[in-house]
């Protein structure tokens, strides 16, 4: 679910590949190196790009809180966008309807989970990534 909400926070219409490592078997991850269709138009928010989390309705409590957080004023996602992308050698970036636009996003994709915690409730809605053993990595030699 990250990965889709991420592409709709930034109007990335076309996730259509990724790549993993497969050196680690298992024990490995996605990534994602396509993002060329992202912060297109500011204007329209494509919200099939949500569909994976309107008809799964899971996320994990760390990117919930995270998302909460980014919706609060004083951590507003458009102003943390903006002064990260400040130092960039070719800034800015992107203009200042992309970061608003940014802004609105994040305030639909808080609905949709609201929505489904409605639906459900918030136990099935939201798991508890924090209480679950991490997975460790063991190497022999």
């Amino acid at each position: 679910m990250d990965m889709t909400i991420f592409d709709f926070l930034m109007g990335n219409m076309d996730r259509h590949h990724y790549e993993t490592f497969e050196k680690f078997g298992n024990n490995t991850f996605i990534i994602h190196l396509d993002n060329g269709r992202g912060f297109g138009k500011y204007s329209h928010d494509e919200l099939s790009i949500l569909v994976p989390l309107n008809q799964c309705c899971r996320i994990r409590k760390s990117t919930y809180l995270r998302l909460q957080l980014l919706a609060k004023e004083e951590y507003k996602l458009s102003q943390l966008m903006e002064e990260s992308l400040l130092e960039d050698k070719i800034a800015p970036i992107l203009y200042q309807l992309h970061l608003e636009a940014m802004d609105r996003r994040l305030r639909i994709v808080l609905k949709a989970i609201r929505d489904c915690i409605e639906k459900g409730s918030y136990n099935k809605v939201v798991e508890n990534d924090f209480a679950s053993p991490r997975s460790t990595v063991t190497t022999e030699r």
